[in-house]
């Protein structure tokens, strides 16, 4: 696509999730998300979407964005009927000097201004597991951070949704919307050894569905910084034996503390660590 060693994806994806009523094994509400109204809905969801990867000259690029539109009969934190109409977009360029990797990306997804004019435009996924901005080793992206029954974002997911479960939940398009702006870099230590360093900053599109959801004025949109750093290890230059670990942290910024500490505006930096051994014969 206009350059060597460039390629390019155009896509189409449809969404059609029905109404039904389901608790999860631990007896947890997961349909219809409870929140606000637990009513059984429907939604209804055409992305159309453009993606593209790999070098122009020296540098490598990774983009897609997407468009959904369509319709939710009921969506539970508005309360009433919504016409879909979200956007994302994500960008990463990256250099390579040698065996290190210097990376920095961006990604934006639309956030719903007012949950009560009858347009879902926070921007929602079917089902995501991005290899974006840190990835596996992000603490936002690794860790479900709940929020009253609910979760603000879910595991391996980049999107503050407020949605029961990306497995069992219906997409939500009355959400905050997300802006993440990353700066990585991984080096090739060894043959055997790869470490992956990044730090995200994050700041919430659009704050009006968390303060509707949580009945709270004034919630400021920086949502704080995540860092992390983790290492793959294949001891015998193959994938029979792969050991991937890391170690991140969340600290949060003054829209984070409004949400979980409103009264005294505190919250402690939260850490994650993580070990993976896989086993292939």
């Amino acid at each position: 696509l206009l350059f060597p060693g460039f390629t390019g994806q155009l896509s189409y994806h449809y969404n059609e999730d029905g109404p039904s009523f389901k608790f999860d094994q631990n007896g947890f509400l997961v349909r219809p998300d409870p929140a606000g109204v637990f009513a059984e809905h429907k939604v209804r969801a055409h992305y159309l979407g453009f993606a593209s990867e790999g070098h122009i000259n020296r540098v490598n690029v990774s983009q897609a964005c997407y468009y959904v539109v369509g319709r939710d009969t009921l969506n539970p934190i508005a309360g009433s009927p919504q016409n879909i109409s979200a956007w994302m977009g994500a960008l990463e360029l990256s250099y390579d000097r040698d065996w290190v990797r210097f990376r920095t990306s961006y990604f934006v997804a639309s956030g719903d201004n007012d949950p009560n004019d009858g347009k879902a435009t926070g921007f929602d996924t079917i089902f995501d597991n991005p290899n974006f901005a840190g990835g596996q080793f992000s603490y936002w992206q690794r860790q479900q951070i709940k929020l009253l029954g609910v979760n603000l974002v879910n595991r391996f997911s980049l999107v503050p949704d407020l949605r029961s479960s990306k497995f069992q939940g219906q997409s939500n398009f009355v959400n905050p919307g997300l802006h993440l702006v990353n700066f990585g870099m991984d080096t090739e230590v060894t043959p055997k050894l790869r470490t992956i360093a990044n730090v995200n900053f994050l700041w919430f599109d659009q704050t009006a569905p968390v303060e509707q959801f949580v009945f709270q004025d004034g919630i400021h949109n920086f949502i704080g910084g995540d860092l992390s750093l983790g290492a793959e290890y294949r001891p015998f230059l193959n994938n029979n034996v792969i050991l991937v670990g890391g170690v991140s942290a969340l600290v949060p910024g003054k829209g984070f503390a409004d949400i979980y500490q409103p009264l005294s505006g505190n919250v402690n930096t939260l850490v994650g660590s993580f070990l993976d051994i896989s086993l292939v014969y």
